[in-house]
């Protein structure tokens, strides 16, 4: 008992400090806004403000140029005007230590002790990157909660709160799509075949229908009409007060979207250069390509262990896309401490694919930074750097499927 009232000790520490340092940096942020020239609060924060803002006037968050989120974000913040600007901040942050602690938790479902689950997590709690992106007043955090949300529920088997959490998160950010279909295939019934029928056609043709049929059961279409009825009705009420505009600002126009600013994509130089070309519209489509085909191999390769394909399948979706920040990183980052238990890499292993993943990102931001402070023409520097960023990112997630370990899945109460 006594080891046990100190484990929980030691849990409730972690997760106290974790939201204690994140209170300090918002804090902290308020008075470098206040006090100097350069701001901490994200500029995507001034324009969540800003669109919650003319909710409350009775207009349409839409209103503030290059706001492109579901009304349901602008909506939450609305405090941000009635109450305090630090309100969303406080939102984010908390978000982003609950991520913390569904991560525990998918791992002691997952079989971890609670003092390995403990240690792995605070590779997310005590991780200076999503403190810093939360405290600065970007929303990725609450995506992050949601995903890891759904993976909790679909451990624990509850369908249900699955899929209204994740389509939620669907509806927040287009992103999870891709998650439909290894959770399709994790939720499809189990193949049986008999092996003493002697006719090639004819077993061809049971194995055809055995395998459509084994999508046709309880817990897929609960998941799916779920799912899809969240999705829908979010998407209808925001389309009723908002008409066409929430549906191109929220969804379409990622799906169109040809962003020529600089950014670690290696496809943001060709757009670049044909911006004002009648082919740049395809172009940009057609960057979808490799991306499709390496998200339909991952899930089919993958779907077994949803946690891991989810994570491949949101590295791979980052790395090959048509627009790639660094706060886009926190996408897959969430995701992974729950890969980690199960790599065989070493220490030096680990560290040194960490390091070669810093290096990439250290080799663009130079370039990166004679443009955009110096105004050097950098830009082929910029893409050539781009390119080996995407090799790396390539190489380190080869590397990680290479030495994944999947352990049996064991119920930890």
């Amino acid at each position: 008992m006594e080891r046990l009232i100190t484990k929980l000790t030691e849990k409730h520490v972690l997760f106290t400090a974790s939201l204690a340092i994140r209170l300090a940096l918002v804090a902290y942020g308020d008075y470098q806004d206040r006090t100097m020239v350069v701001k901490y609060t994200d500029i995507d924060y001034h324009v969540f403000t800003d669109a919650a803002r003319f909710i409350t006037e009775g207009g349409s968050p839409y209103n503030r140029s290059t706001y492109r989120y579901t009304p349901l974000l602008a909506w939450l913040l609305t405090p941000n005007i009635h109450l305090s600007m630090m309100f969303g901040k406080i939102v984010f942050i908390v978000c982003d230590v609950l991520s913390g602690l569904l991560i525990y938790r998918i791992l002691r479902l997952r079989g971890l002790s609670s003092e390995a689950a403990r240690r792995v997590c605070s590779l997310w709690l005590l991780n200076p990157l999503p403190m810093g992106v939360s405290s600065r007043g970007n929303a990725e955090s609450i995506l992050a909660a949601l995903v890891l949300g759904t993976l909790l529920c679909m451990e624990a088997r509850h369908l249900t709160w699955a899929a209204i959490l994740y389509g939620l998160s669907v509806h927040m950010k287009i992103y999870p799509i891709t998650y439909a279909l290894p959770i399709i295939l994790t939720l499809r019934t189990s193949q049986t075949t008999s092996e003493e029928e002697n006719n090639g056609w004819r077993r061809r043709c049971r194995r055809l229908m055995g395998f459509i049929g084994s999508f046709l059961n309880r817990e897929l279409l609960l998941f799916a009409s779920v799912s899809g009825g969240v999705f829908c009705l979010l998407t209808g009420l925001f389309y009723y007060m908002y008409g066409w505009e929430f549906l191109h600002e929220t969804y379409l126009y990622h799906l169109t979207r040809r962003d020529i600013r600089h950014n670690f994509s290696p496809y943001f130089y060709m757009l670049y250069l044909t911006a004002d070309s009648s082919w740049s519209q395809l172009l940009g489509l057609a960057a979808f390509l490799p991306q499709l085909v390496l998200l339909l191999v991952a899930s089919w390769a993958f779907h077994s262990d949803l946690a891991f394909c989810c994570f491949l399948h949101t590295a791979v979706f980052v790395s090959f896309n048509k627009v790639c920040t660094s706060q886009y990183f926190l996408w897959y980052l969430c995701l992974l401490p729950l890969v980690i238990p199960h790599l065989s890499l070493s220490l030096k292993q680990g560290m040194g694919l960490l390091l070669l993943w810093f290096a990439g990102q250290g080799l663009w931001l130079g370039p990166a930074y004679f443009l955009e402070f110096e105004g050097y023409d950098t830009f082929l520097l910029m893409w050539l750097a781009g390119l080996l960023f995407m090799i790396i990112n390539s190489f380190v997630l080869i590397q990680i499927v290479v030495h994944y370990r999947p352990t049996q899945r064991l119920k930890v109460e």
